[in-house]
């Protein structure tokens, strides 16, 4: 990153912050991705913007521009983008609502129930996006799984005070949102008109550390083997157009071999190391990218 980049951060701020927690979420990965982000970009794409840590950081920049594309497979998620974008008021008017109930268990597993009975698919963008919000707020570690039905079953968590309307956050997120174009498609769709000079930045559900470790699904498909490897077709193809791509995944033998001949560098990250979530350590993991970074010039 050019120092002109690094002082506008420095002058600007952190002004804008994702709005929910999320499983591999990048925010504290972020000082170490600053040597990655290429100097100049046109078009931004993400096509599995999970939390949105790295858009917003790019946000912070001043870099973001025309022709945004935010995409990812949770349909509920990018709901939340669409109506914080578009309603940001009447989302606000609902979350105080919740916000009365942030510390009641029953409360908690009666808005869970939604997505089992009858009529959720009838109820507003503006419902839906505030209760995932809020059960994201107050369930299980922040975690997003849903069961082989597409029902939200993380149990309520134990917080002793959750922010549920982080109204000026919020509001920013609104600011940053406007003119962003939001998608709920397969990542193979959402990249086919990204060209030359673009920057796409790939966050896929990690490939396992190992045959015994634990998938927590965030759609009603897990993202496998053969997944993986179509993205990295994807990869060379966006290669092939010009694009630069910048790629995180886990530190395995697969994923290395996919996208052999690329720059791989590794970084760490603090994750949950056992199959209850509740140990944790530093975990290597790999940075792909198409482009050469100069990090003694940044």
């Amino acid at each position: 990153m050019s120092v002109e980049l690094v002082q506008l951060e420095l002058d600007v701020g952190l002004r804008v912050a994702p709005f929910v927690k999320w499983a591999g979420g990048k925010g504290q990965l972020l000082e170490q991705f600053r040597s990655f982000f290429p100097d100049q970009f046109s078009g931004y794409v993400e096509p599995f913007v999970g939390g949105g840590a790295v858009f917003f950081r790019l946000y912070n920049q001043g870099r973001i521009r025309d022709g945004v594309i935010l995409n990812d497979l949770n349909g509920e998620l990018m709901t939340c983008y669409e109506v914080i974008r578009d309603q940001i008021d009447e989302l606000l008017e609902e979350l105080r609502h919740h916000e009365s109930y942030k510390m009641e268990k029953t409360y908690f597993y009666e808005i869970r129930e939604w997505d089992r009975k009858p009529g959720f698919g009838k109820r507003s963008l503006v419902e839906r996006a505030a209760r995932m919000m809020f059960l994201n707020r107050t369930c299980y570690n922040g975690l997003y799984r849903v069961n082989s039905r597409g029902e939200f079953n993380v149990p309520f968590g134990s917080y002793k005070n959750p922010t549920i309307c982080d109204e000026d956050n919020l509001r920013a997120v609104s600011q940053a949102l406007q003119g962003v174009e939001l998608r709920s498609e397969d990542f193979e769709r959402c990249v086919e008109w990204a060209g030359s000079g673009d920057f796409l930045y790939l966050d896929p559900p990690y490939h396992p550390l190992s045959d015994t470790a634990s998938f927590t699904s965030y759609t009603r498909d897990d993202f496998g083997e053969a997944d993986q490897i179509r993205l990295a077709q994807v990869f060379r193809q966006l290669d092939r157009r010009g694009c630069n791509v910048m790629l995180s995944n886990s530190y395995t033998s697969l994923i290395r071999e996919l996208y052999d001949g690329y720059e791989q560098k590794e970084v760490t990250a603090r994750r949950a190391i056992s199959c209850k979530g509740d140990g944790r350590g530093d975990v290597p993991e790999l940075v792909i990218l198409n482009y050469s970074t100069f990090s003694e010039s940044r």
